[in-house]
């Protein structure tokens, strides 16, 4: 069984990456193909399941201590509503008549722990499918393990011209919630519940390529099979509706 030790940690659990292609795609062949890319939270003990959009569609470079925007689309207890999110979408439009968009592919799965570390925070994960990134991994930034400063954004305060959600959109903390940012534009993931409202947004700045070392927390993940996969059993995903070589073999579909 996976698991992951050592002081400050607030939250442990599994971690899901998935991208989708764009629209009238039937597969995706490289990044310029990719409409969106997810990371899934699932927390130990919570029974809950963060979906969570990264922008620029990839993760933050960890050597050039890159940083990107993402922000909590759904919090859902039900595994099914992620399905439905994930699956096969068709629309119309008055031009163009029927589109379909593509289910999402899973590019990857593994452990993760928010971390309290000095006056901040870290979101620290292992991979355990696939066992080595490979092409769709390189593009998406997914790599072995990593760690990035995790930041969540007061509501309340505006963002820079042309970023941001909408004010309709952002996260409705309660009052005790609120307390953590102390009127600041941004606050540490301290406590992770600040992540369990939908419009939460996020700032990630790579950190670190060896979590363990830096942070002092053993990440031990598990060898994982097809047969096996959480991202399959955790999430309800359908293996026949959402293509597997991007999670087994690092190659796009």
């Amino acid at each position: 069984m996976a698991q992951i030790k050592g002081t400050g940690i607030l939250e442990r659990g599994n971690i899901y990456f998935l991208y989708r292609p764009k629209v009238q795609k039937e597969q995706a062949r490289g990044e310029r193909d990719v409409e969106r890319f997810y990371m899934v939270l699932s927390p130990e003990g919570k029974n809950i399941f963060r979906e969570i959009i990264i922008g620029q569609k990839a993760l933050p470079g960890i050597r050039k201590k890159e940083r990107n925007w993402a922000f909590v689309k759904n919090v859902t207890r039900q595994a099914k509503e992620l399905e439905e999110e994930f699956g096969e979408l068709e629309y119309s439009t008055k031009t163009r008549g029927e589109r379909e968009v593509p289910a999402a592919r899973p590019a990857g799965e593994g452990i993760y722990a928010i971390v309290r570390h000095d006056n901040h925070t870290h979101l620290a994960y292992s991979l355990e499918l696939p066992e080595q990134p490979r092409q769709v991994q390189r593009a998406l930034n997914i790599a072995t393990e990593g760690s990035y400063i995790i930041s969540v954004k007061n509501p309340g305060k505006t963002s820079p011209p042309g970023t941001g959600l909408k004010s309709g959109q952002k996260a409705g903390y309660p009052q005790e919630l609120l307390a953590a940012f102390r009127d600041r534009r941004f606050a540490d993931a301290d406590p992770p519940e600040l992540l369990d409202y939908p419009g939460t947004e996020l700032m990630l700045i790579g950190a670190e390529e060896k979590p363990g070392e830096e942070l002092g927390i053993g990440l031990s993940t598990d060898k994982e099979t097809g047969a096996s996969a959480d991202i399959f059993t955790d999430l309800k995903l359908n293996r026949k509706e959402h293509p597997v070589k991007p999670l087994f073999e690092g190659k796009w579909e």
